[in-house]
């Protein structure tokens, strides 16, 4: 039996994108089945804007949601950025391509 080659990267997307969807197609109660990781989110953010515990409830909630929110903002900005840069590489490749065929 000969030994298979590592798939190349855009194959190994599509594999695990085809098994999460395989996946949640069995699923009967999503909620529950992403509770643990939404729990612990809450957590990390509660974490690190009262450690010790010390606020009042409701604050250390607002504080929480704000700090989840400028996470999900730096996220939003890192996609972003990773977007342009692969975009301008595209550009790059295009007129390369572009300038071969000419010459």
């Amino acid at each position: 039996m000969a030994a298979s080659r590592p798939l190349p990267p855009p194959d190994r997307a599509l594999r695990a994108r085809m098994a999460a969807h395989a996946s949640w197609a069995k699923t009967s109660d999503p909620a529950a089945r992403t509770a643990p990781a939404r729990e612990a989110m809450r957590t990390r953010f509660l974490d690190e804007v009262d450690p010790d515990r010390v606020l009042p409830e409701a604050e250390r909630v607002r504080r929480a949601g704000h700090a989840r929110q400028a996470y999900m903002a730096g996220l939003a900005l890192k996609a972003a950025k990773a977007r342009r840069l692969r975009s301008e590489a595209d550009q790059l490749d295009t007129e390369a391509a572009e300038a071969e065929g000419a010459a």
